[in-house]
């Protein structure tokens, strides 16, 4: 009798080529314009300009996809904590 081993995962991301759905899309809006590009000025160098670009956007998603805390730009943590409440209420003699 046959058996089948029980499908745990489903609650990971949906990936394609190593890349989430939406990094996919955007790889694939790049491909699209690089066609478009390649179709209306062809040349030799542009050709091999619109390979090396994709290839760049590829690695580039790829380790934003395994890292995703490479280019975040806001602090995790505040620069000082305080149990101080904040109040708009003044102490000080005008």
């Amino acid at each position: 009798m046959k058996t089948y081993r029980i499908y745990r995962n489903i609650r990971r991301r949906a990936l394609i080529f190593g890349l989430p759905v939406s990094f996919f899309a955007l790889q694939m809006v790049c491909l699209l314009g690089s066609l478009l590009v390649i179709i209306f000025s062809f040349g030799t160098g542009m050709l091999l300009g619109t390979v090396v670009v994709n290839m760049s956007v590829y690695v580039l998603l790829l380790r934003l996809t395994r890292n995703p805390q490479t280019f975040s730009l806001q602090q995790v943590f505040p620069a000082s904590i305080s149990n101080q409440q904040t109040s708009n209420l003044t102490y000080e003699a005008d």
